[in-house]
């Protein structure tokens, strides 16, 4: 596999990418294809869910192995490798909890709206990196789920394909990263776009 990555995509090292399940996989756009294939039967297991208690480390690695387990072997496994962004690889899993719990907290306390708990929670997920691969469209779907959980509207993430490399994503990734500077202004404004 030598594929192209869009824009803040984290490459596959070789040693993950031994991990691909489907042999037969040599481009990108397969990939990308099989991908999705594996999401849409990951949102038919959420919908015979009764509302699941989401923050939690289970659910999260669960849900990711449901998005990814049929293309990779390393589905719903934390990342066990240091990658370009993202906590070091020994810190996932008490980053994990420790962001289920400030979540929980946030969200009891009733001091900020939905949307800035959905944003803060998005941004923290993103910026751990748990996984190996797929982690943005992970982080989206959980937070969307999230913010089920607290009876609003999901965000419309600039209403576009955030996989294909394109302005929307670079206005996602640009929003990602002044985020990381503790300005949430833009990304509050994208989620809704």
């Amino acid at each position: 596999m030598n594929f192209e990555y869009p824009e803040g995509a984290t490459p596959i090292d070789p040693d993950e990418a031994q991990g691909l399940l489907l042999s037969h996989i040599s481009r990108r756009s397969d990939l990308d294809r099989w991908e999705h294939e594996n999401i849409l039967d990951a949102l038919k297991w959420l919908e015979r869910r009764r509302a699941p208690d989401i923050l939690n480390e289970s659910f999260i690695r669960e849900l990711h192995k449901r998005m990814f387990g049929t293309v990779w072997r390393w589905a719903g496994t934390y990342r066990r490798s240091d990658k370009n962004i993202g906590k070091s690889w020994m810190q996932i899993p008490v980053a994990v909890k420790n962001l289920c719990e400030d979540t929980k907290l946030w969200i009891e306390s009733k001091d900020e709206s939905a949307d800035d708990i959905g944003i803060r929670f998005h941004h923290r997920l993103v910026c751990i990196h748990p996984f190996v691969n797929g982690n943005g469209r992970h982080a989206r779907l959980m937070t969307d789920l999230l913010l089920d959980s607290m009876k609003e509207p999901r965000f419309t993430w600039g209403g576009d394909n955030l996989s294909d490399t394109g302005e929307t994503r670079r206005r996602y990734i640009e929003a990602l990263r002044e985020a990381d500077k503790g300005k949430f202004g833009p990304l509050r404004e994208f989620v809704r776009s």
